[in-house]
């Protein structure tokens, strides 16, 4: 039987950890307004970011491969469709337990690299935020 979106959202907000690509010094970006959804919040976030060394106060990693607990960090990916394809691969790698494709992260290839590698049932995509589902969710696993 597949994994229900809803039993992987809740397998995202359960981890320990957390990471946020696409996140920029705009304020304005989703990136940027999810990396603060997760600060108000007081989760352990990290910004991942290949030229910026710090984002919203926090320190930046340049590529997943830094971080430090990667089989306990949740990944939200606010990127273009090319580059989410990318970063799907490395946390395919490092055993990412869970990633959340914002809105528009994905496209036809992204989908298909997910199902042909397995990734299904650790794959939040197709239209879910978490700015808008998120609290319900973090609410549901009190």
């Amino acid at each position: 039987m597949a994994t229900t979106v809803n039993a992987i959202q809740k397998t995202f907000l359960a981890s320990p950890y957390f990471a946020v690509i696409g996140a920029s010094k705009d304020q304005n970006k989703y990136g940027t307004k999810v990396l603060n959804w997760y600060k108000a919040r007081s989760f352990n976030v990290t910004p991942v970011h290949p030229k910026e060394k710090e984002l919203e106060g926090l320190q930046t990693l340049s590529s997943l491969g830094g971080l430090p607990s990667p089989k306990e960090t949740s990944i939200s990916i606010i990127t273009p469709p090319k580059v989410t394809l990318g970063i799907l691969e490395q946390a395919k790698g490092l055993s990412i337990p869970a990633l959340w494709l914002q809105p528009g992260a994905e496209d036809e290839a992204v989908v298909e690299y997910i199902k042909a590698n397995g990734l299904s049932d650790r794959v939040i995509y197709g239209g879910p935020c978490i700015l808008v589902e998120g609290d319900n969710i973090v609410r549901s696993l009190l």
